[in-house]
């Protein structure tokens, strides 16, 4: 249980120095950010930042499975609170710094996923997850919210970001009927990454009179755009289990890939060209 006194000393007032960017077009490349004074001029700042907050140790920091967040978000839904981001720009040693600065002041992390931080104030409950760089968060308290994000603004001079509408390739949409989630953007930029944006679309995932094997005498195709590709697939099927299967089968070859495996794995993109349009 968390008193009123302990709460009032973690949610202290921030007092944010610095200038805001997010007017500044963003570079395509480093030469393009290495021309620009204002974007030098950011970089410097965040070395700054990184000076002051003394995050320079490299360590190993835990990341968060894509179903942690889905569970999170549909935690959120069934409790009817709204998930907010923030962002900061940070290196490795920067899960270690905010973990020890959340249980100091109260958090308990949790057990199993050790990027996952809650506090209860009464009924209330605030839940935090920190992913890299990036916080999302939540409470059935808004005020505990506004509380967590000045403190972290004044902290650690932290972007708020709003209300969670896209995360980790997840489109979110947070409606009083319930929160929906999907992965439109993600497979319309995976179409063009792979040259399918103007490919016909498919009804079904996988011909079912192809028959996959090793293909020894069949063309070799760039093993890590294949494997790149895979990765992709597998990443989608967060929303889309209706390929889990037909990916988890080209998965299968992807030491040794050929032109025939490619075919097939494209095929899955033309598959949701039909959703994404």
């Amino acid at each position: 249980m968390v008193t009123e006194e302990s709460i009032n000393v973690v949610f202290d007032e921030p007092n944010v120095n610095g200038e805001d960017i997010d007017e500044l077009v963003e570079p395509k490349d480093v030469s393009q950010a290495l021309d620009d004074t204002h974007w030098i001029q950011a970089m410097q700042e965040e070395l700054n930042q990184f000076e002051r907050n003394k995050f320079w140790e490299l360590v190993q920091r835990p990341t968060p499975r894509l179903e942690a967040i889905r569970m999170f978000l549909a935690y959120a839904a069934h409790k009817k609170f709204i998930v907010y981001q923030m962002d900061k720009q940070a290196p490795r040693a920067w899960y270690d710094t905010l973990s020890q600065f959340l249980t100091d002041n109260g958090f308990t992390k949790g057990k199993v996923d050790r990027t996952l931080f809650r506090i209860q104030d009464g009924e209330s409950i605030l839940l935090v997850q920190i992913y890299v760089d990036d916080i999302i968060f939540g409470s059935t308290n808004k005020e505990l919210c506004d509380k967590f994000s000045n403190l972290m603004q004044g902290k650690f001079e932290m972007s708020m970001m709003g209300e969670l509408t896209f995360f980790l390739g997840l489109q979110v949409k947070q409606l009083k009927d319930g929160t929906f989630i999907s992965q439109t953007k993600y497979t319309r930029d995976l179409m063009k990454k792979f040259g399918m944006e103007e490919k016909s679309s498919v009804k079904i995932p996988m011909n079912t009179s192809v028959k996959m094997d090793m293909d020894a005498d069949g063309k070799p195709v760039d093993q890590t755009r294949y494997r790149a590709l895979i990765g992709s697939l597998l990443y989608l099927t967060a929303s889309r289990p209706d390929i889990t299967f037909a990916v988890g089968v080209c998965a299968r070859f992807q030491s040794a890939p050929k032109e025939s495996h490619m075919t097939v794995a494209k095929r899955f993109l033309r598959y949701l060209k039909v959703d994404s349009s």
